[in-house]
């Protein structure tokens, strides 16, 4: 190795550990608190609990599945939608899937994408969307992968724990999200009754 290449090699270095402080992790803008004890009201006042700390519970049973999918597509039919809706456990793994026929092709996809998304990151796909129509800082969100930035993704909680999510598409973004809000709110119901 040369003295130029030696330079080079120097240089490059130097502005690596210059710029290494720049790349580094920011603390959190304010600290995480931990959930109030199940029943408990929040403070008034107090922020909205992070999704960060939903926790995970037992994967959702191929019959739970099957009773969100079915308030989903009860939706869909009201309101005259052909729709692909998608089951997913906590992990994004395929519970369950259906298509109504002469659905749109590309929404087969879609629907498994949205759920996932809503899983993994353990909220709604519509917060993606509205962080992304700011713009700004929400923009890094079309770089985060797995994160769909479409509304009709919704986890699915049963007693505050996530146990699955479902994914809806065929229509205008907020119609498959009424149909994935109509599934969860369903499955949530006839948990809490049984």
């Amino acid at each position: 190795m040369d003295l130029r290449d030696r330079f080079v090699v120097a240089l490059l270095l130097s502005l690596a550990a210059i710029a290494a402080p720049a790349f580094a992790q920011a603390p959190p803008a304010h600290p995480q608190t931990a959930p109030a004890p199940a029943g408990a009201a929040p403070a008034a006042g107090a922020p909205a609990m992070s999704n960060y700390l939903i926790p995970i519970g037992a994967t959702i049973s191929l019959e739970a599945a099957k009773k969100a999918a079915a308030a989903a597509s009860a939706e869909a039919h009201k309101n005259h939608w052909l729709m692909a809706i998608a089951v997913v456990d906590p992990a994004g793994t395929l519970v369950y899937y259906e298509k109504a026929d002469n659905t749109q092709l590309g929404s087969a996809v879609v629907a498994v994408e949205k759920a996932r998304s809503a899983a993994l990151f353990k909220r709604p796909t519509k917060a993606f969307q509205d962080a992304v129509e700011k713009g700004g800082a929400g923009l890094r969100f079309l770089r985060l992968e797995g994160a769909v930035p479409v509304e009709g993704g919704v986890p699915l909680l049963v007693d505050g724990k996530l146990i699955g999510a479902i994914g809806v598409s065929g229509d205008l973004s907020e119609n498959d999200a009424k149909c994935a809000t109509a599934a969860a709110a369903a499955l949530a119901t006839k948990t809490a009754s049984n």
